[in-house]
């Protein structure tokens, strides 16, 4: 059985779209797959009342309690560890990695950012595509690397960018692809392996 560890910061609304996906695709039987567990930086994340109620084990590994980013990427690895993942999932997770946290999990660590990579790397997406006169934005799976938002392209979602748009409705517009786009990249991927 391949285990999913997810890593969230916030409300897990695609954790949740993802563990909706595992289910209703079945991939415990189809990929041998299944999320093991949700893993948060944030304490009072809402999205570790969600992971609890589908029976996830979830931990809380809280970036205030370390010195460095070193000292909180190595408990953060320790705790995922656990869970012998196949795969890490970054949903939300809004920490920059250090290369040594990405180097452990070379090759089983993807993230999901809202924009059309390789355009807009980084924060405030939506306004910077706005602000640019882009006509289609979207989301972006991608393998990690140490350089922030680098990695491999694995699947793309794309939406216009509709006359009017302020950051938050092209972001409510964007976020319901991404809810679609990254468990379907997801499978893709345990598909490839061999699941």
């Amino acid at each position: 059985m391949q285990h999913i560890v997810i890593l969230i910061s916030g409300t897990g609304s695609n954790m949740a779209a993802i563990v909706q996906a595992a289910e209703r695709e079945r991939w415990a039987e189809r990929l041998s797959a299944r999320v093991t567990a949700v893993i948060s930086n944030r304490p009072q994340a809402p999205g570790l009342a969600l992971a609890r109620d589908a029976g996830l084990a979830t931990h809380v590994v809280d970036h205030q309690a370390y010195a460095s980013r070193e000292a909180f990427d190595a408990a953060l690895g320790d705790a995922i560890e656990q869970h012998a993942p196949a795969l890490v999932v970054l949903a939300g997770f809004m920490r920059i990695l250090t290369p040594g946290f990405v180097a452990r999990f070379d090759g089983r660590l993807i993230n999901i950012h809202p924009s059309l990579l390789p355009a807009f790397t980084g924060l405030h997406t939506h306004q910077r595509a706005i602000d640019m006169g882009c006509r289609f934005a979207g989301a972006t799976v991608h393998r990690v690397t140490a350089e922030l938002d680098h990695g491999d392209i694995l699947d793309q979602a794309v939406v216009p960018v509709l006359p009017g748009d302020s950051a938050a409705t092209l972001g409510a517009r964007v976020l319901s692809q991404e809810h679609l786009l990254y468990p379907r990249a997801i499978a893709a991927w345990l598909q490839e392996q061999g699941g």
